[in-house]
């Protein structure tokens, strides 16, 4: 399955990368190899994840984050990365 990265999903992990990165140099790096690998898991394991909000979310193994998707003509379509200690009314909201 291919795998297509959107927007808004690139720059929740720019935001990510920010966040992290001022806690620890280095960081934020980590963060973002490990969120591409599990986005990139979604060409193995696409569409076997459980549905929240309208979207698959797959969470993240290694940092309380998770990707939501949508499959459309065999496109893993990353819609959002979000971070899961959000309100749940700001992550609804965020996916409308």
């Amino acid at each position: 399955m291919r795998v297509q990265v959107l927007e808004e999903a690139t720059a929740d992990l720019a935001d990510g990368f920010r966040f992290y990165e001022l806690q620890a140099e280095g960081l934020g790096d980590y963060f973002l190899d490990s969120l591409w690998s599990d986005i990139q898991s979604l060409r193995l394991y696409g569409g076997i994840h459980t549905i929240h909000n309208g979207y698959h979310r797959l969470l993240s193994k290694r940092f309380p984050w998770a990707v939501y998707y949508c499959i459309e003509d065999g496109i893993a379509r990353v819609r959002a990365v979000l971070d899961c200690r959000q309100n749940p009314k700001w992550i609804s909201e965020r996916l409308k």
